[in-house]
């Protein structure tokens, strides 16, 4: 997958007094070594040129001697094998002014994967439904792989290149929860889908912090081109082994034994199957879809899921490194923990949540437990990481709120399958559509936020208000009974 380190701000000295009682300060050269190699360059600052020779070239906002606020000094960060630092500051003459416009293009640039990612899920969704998960999902993983490969050809040549990568990569990537939403709800009876869905989530969270890894392990080794052409050709490989171990459905499967496939049929039947169904239409009754309650519930859920999400993987390196001092060369870290322990929540919330639909909860019941887990478990977990005096127990606040945010994976994930599996992969579309967009207002959001209030906490705060408010949503309006889309709307 894609992300790893991302520095979606400059890097700045400051601390939060220091956005209350600004005072001139002078920066002298240094190097950060950056613990991970694999940096997304579509979510930085970038004006000028990039290339892996001379590096992002990328304006950070600092007072000068005489103080005045609107002046801008340029920064250039050098990627080599070896590490990752900051080039000399330019003289005082040399400063440009910053603008208002300015700010919004960058924070375009670093919204790039966003934008691509917000195009697909849909579409995606909808050939999803249509020709199975098996085939749309081998192009996404192709597409998305090439893009990774091409991304250091990409920054040698020019910016421009270099955007169309990262939107190539979100657009890509788009495809690929709708294809695990619509193969599980085909492949897995109601009793193990949560487990299933997981499994499969765990490899997200986990990518993540393996990426975290091995990157600067692999710029060492192979050069700074090292994390994107070797991770690029894993993905061919993987189309390879996708494409003759898999298929859509069990029915279609050769490697799927007698046994096992009544099991699946026996158990689909007694949940009314997608095959008892017609065929999926090529287009979907999208007025109907949104039409009821349910759906936008998992609009609301995804939305704010999120935004917890993206913020988090965004902004909490800099957190810890403003508001904690925490040196960088750690963040890694900081971020590698917090996704492990989603990976092992996330799993250990499908069992429980497979554990009690098999002893009679109500499915309903069940996907409201686990939702409201994890967002007002998250959300709390938050207050605590805005009240935390020290790295440690503030690292332990966000494991905490990023391991209970797990607990959603088996309320609103497993909930598409459930009130719709006929239009899983487009309702999935709908809902990752809304999130991606929520996703990129929140990590702007919070460079707002941090901008005009001059505080993190304040933010950490606001999100944790509306992970309340979407978790009394979704209890409200939510179900995990079949919803009836192919009716007319009265």
């Amino acid at each position: 997958m894609n992300s790893t380190f991302c520095l979606n701000r400059s890097v700045r000295s400051f601390t939060l007094n220091s956005f209350k009682n600004p005072k001139p300060i002078e920066v002298k050269q240094f190097k950060v070594q950056f613990p991970s190699g694999l940096i997304e360059l579509s979510k930085l600052k970038c004006f000028g040129n990039v290339s892996s020779r001379t590096g992002v070239r990328v304006p950070q906002s600092l007072r000068d001697d005489s103080g005045e606020s609107g002046r801008i000094l340029s920064r250039r960060i050098r990627v080599s094998s070896n590490d990752a630092q900051f080039g000399s500051l330019p003289n005082k003459g040399e400063a440009e002014s910053s603008s208002f416009a300015e700010f919004i293009t960058s924070e375009r640039v670093k919204s790039s994967f966003l934008w691509g990612y917000l195009i697909s899920p849909i579409a995606g969704g909808t050939l999803v439904d249509y020709y199975g998960g098996k085939v749309v999902m081998a192009w996404g993983v192709a597409l998305w792989s090439l893009a990774t490969f091409l991304t250091p050809w990409a920054a040698e040549n020019s910016l421009l290149a270099l955007l169309l990568a990262r939107a190539m990569l979100g657009i890509a990537e788009g495809v690929a929860l709708p294809c695990m939403n619509n193969m599980i709800a085909r492949w897995f009876p109601a009793t193990e889908r949560a487990r299933a869905v997981a499994m499969a989530m765990a490899g997200f969270q986990l990518g993540n912090a393996i990426g975290l890894i091995l990157s600067p392990i692999l710029m060492s080794q192979a050069g700074v081109f090292g994390p994107f052409v070797i991770f690029g050709l894993c993905g061919f490989l993987w189309v390879l082994v996708w494409l003759s171990a898999t298929s859509s459905t069990p029915n279609r499967s050769p490697q799927i034994s007698k046994y096992e496939l009544e099991y699946i049929m026996n158990e689909r039947q007694k949940s009314q199957a997608v095959e008892n169904n017609p065929k999926t239409k090529m287009i979907p009754p999208f007025r109907r879809l949104l039409s009821k309650m349910p759906t936008w519930s998992l609009i609301v859920a995804n939305s704010m899921h999120s935004w917890g999400f993206f913020v988090i993987l965004s902004w909490m390196p800099i957190y810890f490194n403003s508001v904690h001092h925490v040196d960088l060369r750690q963040a890694a870290w900081f971020s590698a923990v917090p996704w492990s322990m989603m990976a092992l929540t996330g799993y250990l919330a499908g069992l429980w949540s497979d554990t009690l639909i098999k002893n009679g909860t109500s499915i309903t019941l069940t996907r409201k437990i686990m939702q409201s887990i994890g967002f007002i478990g998250s959300g709390i977990a938050l207050i605590g990481l805005t009240a935390a005096k020290s790295p440690s127990v503030a690292s332990a606040w966000l494991s905490l709120a990023v391991g209970l945010k797990a607990f959603s994976h088996s309320g609103f994930l497993v909930n598409l399958q459930e009130i719709a599996p006929h239009y899983s992969g487009v309702l999935h579309g709908l809902s990752n559509t809304a999130g991606t967009f929520a996703a990129i207002v929140g990590t702007v959001g919070a460079g707002f936020f941090v901008e005009l209030v001059g505080s993190f906490q304040g933010f950490l705060l606001l999100t944790s208000l509306l992970y309340f408010l979407a978790a009394l949503f979704y209890n409200i309006y939510s179900t995990g009974e079949r919803v009836n889309f192919d009716e007319n709307v009265s």
